[in-house]
């Protein structure tokens, strides 16, 4: 058995814990806590930064050799490098404009949304061909299905039947929604540049048709009648700074 492993039999520790939101670890009281000030998602900090991410490792496995307690929570002294804007970034990614929040119908955010994403997939095809991995798929549909449910929420009843046979379509919306902004958020960054998060989403947020879209049709899903999807769409669509 490892020393570590030793000290893990001695003192009864099984494990230490790395978590992003204190509260949520100030009222766990696990043995060892490490609290990290990174976004949500990333625990290690950023991607492609191993050196920065073994440091939060190491100094989350050295809580184990504390002593004290029963419960120790500590927070790491470091901010993660990629909360540094990168001086001078654009977007791999061209796009022409946004229109007007609840100056389109349906049909007009729909045909909107579908030519904006022709400009966007070859982008996010040739930086996946680099890259070879990519968070777009949790919703479970092809990207032509996207833009018509989407946009389906902006008024009248929801989809029946739900195109996710295991999920109501509200649902199946939050997780396109996922992929929309994980495919514009991965074809805005060229493999090699490191821009800041926050400049990355202020592009999406402020300067593209998906992310108009994503406002209108939370706005509408707040005024719908059926509280499941007033509630999902109110609240799990549009982070709250963004709104």
């Amino acid at each position: 058995m490892s020393a570590l492993g030793h000290l893990i039999e001695q003192r009864g520790i099984a494990s230490t814990a790395i978590g992003l939101v204190r509260v949520h670890m100030e009222k766990i009281r696990g043995p060892r806590g490490l609290w990290v000030p990174f976004e949500l998602g990333r625990p290690l900090g950023e991607p492609e930064d191993p050196a920065f991410q073994r440091r939060v490792l190491v100094a989350a496995l050295r809580l184990l050799e504390r002593g004290d307690g029963p419960a120790i929570l500590e927070d790491y002294p470091e901010a993660a490098p990629g909360r540094q804007d990168a001086a001078g970034w654009t977007p791999a990614v061209t796009l022409p404009g946004v229109p007007a929040p609840g100056a389109a119908s349906a049909v007009d955010w729909t045909h909107a949304l579908k030519a904006e994403l022709a400009q966007v997939l070859p982008v996010w095809e040739a930086a996946y061909a680099v890259r070879g991995r990519t968070t777009v798929g949790g919703g479970r549909l092809p990207l032509a299905a996207w833009p018509s449910l989407v946009c389906a929420f902006l008024g009248g009843p929801p989809p029946d039947p739900s195109p996710v046979p295991d999920l109501r379509a509200i649902q199946a919306v939050r997780y396109v929604v996922d992929d929309l902004k994980a495919l514009y958020t991965e074809a805005a960054v060229k493999p090699g540049d490191r821009p800041s998060s926050r400049q990355v989403l202020d592009w999406f947020w402020d300067r593209t048709v998906a992310a108009s879209l994503i406002r209108a049709v939370r706005k509408a899903c707040l005024a719908s009648p059926d509280k499941v999807v007033a509630v999902v769409g109110g609240n799990q669509l549009v982070p709250s700074a963004r709104v």
